[in-house]
Order: C-alpha cells, then sequence, then structure tokens
C-alpha cells in the first residue's frame, strides 16, 4: 500500500531529507510553507515550498537558485525523487554560478 503525503506533511520530510545530505534550514517563513536551506558554507539556497516564489520573496531571498515546489499529494517514492531532482538541479546551477564569478 502506497502511503500519499499530504504537501505539508512532504514539505517537512523533503526538509528531513536535504537535512540528512547537509543542508541546513537558514530561512522560513512565518506560515512555514517556504523554506530555505543551504550546504555548509555556500552562498546559494534551496527553497522548499508549496507554491511559486512571489515577487518579494525574490527580493527577499536573492540567494536562492532552486526551488522544490510541492503543491499535490505525492507518494514517499515520488518525493525522494523529487528532491534527488532538486538536489542536482542545485548542484548544477551553484556550479554554473560559481564559475561564472569565481570567488
Amino acid at each position: 500500500m502506497t502511503v500519499v503525503l499530504r504537501p505539508a506533511e512532504a514539505l517537512a520530510r523533503a526538509v528531513e531529507r536535504l537535512a540528512a545530505q547537509g543542508f541546513a534550514v537558514v530561512a522560513r517563513n512565518t506560515r512555514g510553507d517556504s523554506v530555505y536551506l543551504k550546504p555548509e558554507a555556500c552562498a546559494f539556497a534551496l527553497r522548499v515550498s508549496n507554491h511559486a516564489r512571489t515577487p518579494k520573496q525574490r527580493r527577499n531571498h536573492p540567494d536562492a537558485i532552486t526551488s522544490l515546489v510541492l503543491r499535490d499529494p505525492t507518494s514517499e517514492a515520488a518525493l525522494a525523487e523529487a528532491v534527488a531532482v532538486a538536489v542536482r538541479n542545485f548542484a548544477g546551477e551553484r556550479a554554473k554560478r560559481e564559475r561564472a564569478h569565481p570567488v
């Protein structure tokens, strides 16, 4: 039997999965539906939310280079794949930006 996670549960599990991969929560909105995570010593963030970024979020968190949006109920397997894709996208975007602007 496949357990279906509601979006709020999926968001919490995604944050747990990312934390297990070395990401730390650096910001969260007051409603708790957007969480920003960064790997240690990294200038860039990965955003997990239940909605697309708003102009205000883009202004307040220009460091967010990848978003994982969880709007619909999902299974654990689908969530694991979505997190893996977000981490790959984050790594690719981070590498691209670091090559463009070496420190």
